[in-house]
């Protein structure tokens, strides 16, 4: 699913790294599962969590075999903005949006213009036919609306963090304390957890393991930029 920040591009290349070693029912747990673009691609017991109540919302419901409309134009965009139905105006919110960002704009393709008929049924079947084959890779999956320090973790789980990025467009949960979630990821390894973090950078005593080029457009500043994807675990050094 379109998701600000989203990991789909580099899901195959860096959970081999996470997943080594993983032994039959060890747990994977994401604290911020997004637009669930890595998850959705591991076995065995897994467990999602977000904090934003729409993500938790939109995959507690797919995961028990929701499915959204099939065609949303932007009409029905605009009227999601106050909707009930918080399954709905996740997907429509970040799925439906520009960029993944919720409600960040109706999505277009590059000849797309405003109201046009053919521009919003291409991108309503794109969503939604991903959203579908997304859906059924997520049955099973344990869905949690929590706060990553609060979110009930199995001993000895394998813990992948992609956490708001530090510098970057804030998300719609707000403000997030980059030193309290380092030091909460320290705590979980200290627990035994086998912990990874996706990030730009990672602060002393982090290792990183993968990392790759990116255009970012996650910057404040308008505009795409060069950026590095990486992953960190905690140094054993």
């Amino acid at each position: 699913m379109k998701y600000m920040g989203s990991k789909a591009r580099h899901a195959k290349e860096i959970l081999p790294i996470i997943l080594a070693g993983r032994y039959l029912g060890q747990a994977y747990v994401e604290p911020f599962v997004g637009g669930a673009n890595t998850i959705d691609k591991v076995p065995g017991i897994r467990i999602a969590s977000d904090f934003n109540p729409y993500v938790a919302a939109l995959w507690d419901a797919a995961v028990n075999g929701w499915l959204p409309p099939k065609f949303v134009s932007e009409d029905d965009y605009e009227a999601a903005k106050t909707s009930q139905d918080m399954a709905y105006k996740g997907y429509v919110g970040f799925a439906l949006s520009f960029g993944g960002k919720f409600f960040g704009g109706y999505r277009r393709d590059v000849a797309g213009t405003k109201g046009c008929v053919e521009n919003m049924k291409t991108q309503s079947r794109r969503a939604y036919e991903s959203f579908e084959k997304q859906a059924k890779n997520m049955i099973g999956v344990s869905v949690f609306h929590s706060d990553y320090k609060k979110l009930p973790i199995p001993s000895n789980s394998i813990i992948y963090c992609d956490p708001p990025y530090a510098g970057t467009t804030k998300y719609a949960t707000g403000s997030f304390d980059h030193k309290e979630f380092w030091d909460w990821c320290i705590e979980m390894d200290s627990m035994h957890h086998t912990v990874f973090v996706s990030e730009y950078s990672a602060p002393k005593g982090w290792e990183c393991v993968w990392e790759k080029s990116v255009n970012n457009t996650l910057v404040k500043d308008s505009g795409s930029k060069q950026g590095v994807e990486r992953l960190f675990r905690p140094s054993r050094a």
